[in-house]
Formats: C-alpha cells, sequence, structure tokens
C-alpha cells in the first residue's frame, strides 16, 4: 500500500504536524487500519481511497481510535493528491458522509470544514489542576466534537502550561480532549491555542486542524472579524488562516511531503 509522511501546517519538514497518508487500492478491514496507525504512530493516519475522478473517501485513525474529522491529515492527503494527479479540487466524503471541499491555492491547500456551535460546561479543579491553570476567562464544550474549550489570559501561560497526564486524563470521562486558547500576544497572529488528548491520541497535538470548526467561530465572535491567523504553541508550532463563513469556516494550510514508501500487508 503506497504511504507517505506528511508534514502539516507548515512549509518546513519536521515542523507542523506529522501525517501518514495510506493510498487503498482495495477496501481494508477496520481491524487493520487501526492496527496500521498505532503501528506508524502518528497522531493520525488517514486511508483514502478514490471512488470517481476528484472524489475521494477518507478515514482517520488515531492510535487509539478512529475519528471522523482531522484537519491536518485532511490537509496531508490534499497535498498527496495535488502532487501525483492534475487536480485543482478534490471533494473528500468521511466515516459520517459528511463531504469536506479542497482546492489548490497557489503554494498553500484551502480546506471547507463544517461549522459547529459550543455550549456551556463545568469544568472540575482537578482538570484544571492536572493543566496547571490557575484561572480562566471562560470554558466551552464542543459536543461534535467531544472537545472542552478553556480560554486563559495569557498566551506566555499558555505556552509554558506542563499538564500531569495522567492526573489529566483521570479528571474527567467521555471526552476526546480539552483545547486550551489565549488571545495572541503576537501582532501576526490573533489567538494561540494547544490541544491536549490523552483520552483518544496522543498526550498534545502539535498542529490542529479539526478544532478550528468551533474554535474560529468562537474568536471570530470574541474579536468580531471573519478572517483570522492562528498558531499552535506546541513544541514543533505550527500556523494556519481561517475564515468564517455562514455554516462553513475555511482553513487556509501548507504541508510538506517528507517520506515516500510502502506498507506491506
Amino acid at each position: 500500500m503506497k504511504t507517505y509522511f506528511v508534514d502539516s501546517f507548515t512549509n518546513e519538514k519536521f515542523k507542523g504536524n506529522p501525517a501518514a497518508v495510506c493510498i487503498n487500492a482495495s477496501d481494508l478491514d477496520s481491524t487493520i487500519m487501526q492496527r496500521i496507525a498505532t503501528e506508524i504512530g502518528f497522531s493520525e493516519t488517514a486511508f483514502i481511497k478514490q471512488i470517481t475522478d476528484n472524489n475521494y473517501s477518507i478515514r482517520f485513525f488515531t492510535p487509539k481510535i478512529e475519528i471522523p474529522l482531522c484537519g491536518h491529515a485532511t490537509l496531508a492527503s490534499s497535498k498527496i493528491i495535488f502532487d501525483t494527479t492534475e487536480f485543482d479540487t478534490i471533494k473528500f466524503i468521511n466515516c459520517n458522509n459528511v463531504e469536506l471541499l479542497i482546492e489548490k491555492v497557489e503554494n498553500k491547500i484551502k480546506m471547507q470544514f463544517p461549522v459547529y456551535d459550543t455550549e456551556e460546561i463545568e469544568v472540575p479543579k482537578k482538570m484544571l489542576d492536572a493543566l496547571g491553570i490557575f484561572e480562566i476567562l471562560n470554558k466551552r464544550y464542543s459536543p461534535n466534537n467531544k472537545i472542552i474549550l478553556i480560554e486563559i489570559k495569557s498566551a506566555i501561560e499558555l505556552e509554558n502550561l506542563k499538564p500531569d497526564f495522567t492526573a489529566l486524563i483521570n479528571s474527567y470521562t467521555g471526552i476526546n480532549g480539552v483545547l486550551v486558547t489565549a488571545i495572541s500576544d503576537s501582532e501576526n497572529f490573533d489567538f494561540k491555542y494547544r490541544y491536549f488528548w490523552p483520552w483518544a491520541g496522543t498526550n498534545e497535538d502539535p498542529v490542529t486542524g479539526g478544532i478550528q470548526t468551533f474554535l474560529t467561530k468562537y474568536w471570530a465572535t470574541k474579536l468580531n472579524k471573519t478572517k483570522l491567523n492562528s498558531y499552535q504553541s506546541s513544541l514543533r508550532t505550527g500556523t494556519m488562516s481561517t475564515e468564517l463563513l455562514q455554516d462553513k469556516v475555511c482553513i487556509l494550510g501548507e504541508a510538506v511531503t517528507v517520506l515516500e514508501g510502502r506498507f506491506s500487508l
């Protein structure tokens, strides 16, 4: 099976978020896909299969579970298709039959994702203690993503967070992850964030695109603007631009291919 490693949301190798992209020649059993994703060990592995012309099915697996939506693995998959075909647009269909429209924009890739609302939630003190957070500005929950959003006041505090992941995973059940965000301290970006998800994937995701399905709307409402630039304050770092439309969010990013090979099945 043709397989690629791609660094997403960056134009530098070994930055951004690495994803594996597996090109399916035929249908694979979910158990096999899960084993492959666990073997590779990246936060996500995408399995894509051409349906007709520029229409593809896409499935995402963490080392632990299948998830319905992943931004950086979608970007990685788009990068490979654009580099190996003559298509300028792609339509992916995920496991929930959600259509993801992708287009090539010069040296970048623009992805259209759905927009999800958030709702109020109570965050237990033991979760905040595990994260190392002592004061919060706001807390929300995205039921579609099963992700808790916590806003804090300082981008410096965000960068310096050193969670206790054992305590964190024991502080809450039934979620996929916790997103911590703060207004940017740099004029080049509007907001910054980090994403911790030991419940469903790795301890910390290097660069996360899927959370923009609700995070872009959150900050667009707070900042009263529809076009935003964001920065993920992880060790590898990564950036992306987003635009809030009526029922869609456009995510604009770059990606770099770092490995090409074949997975033996």
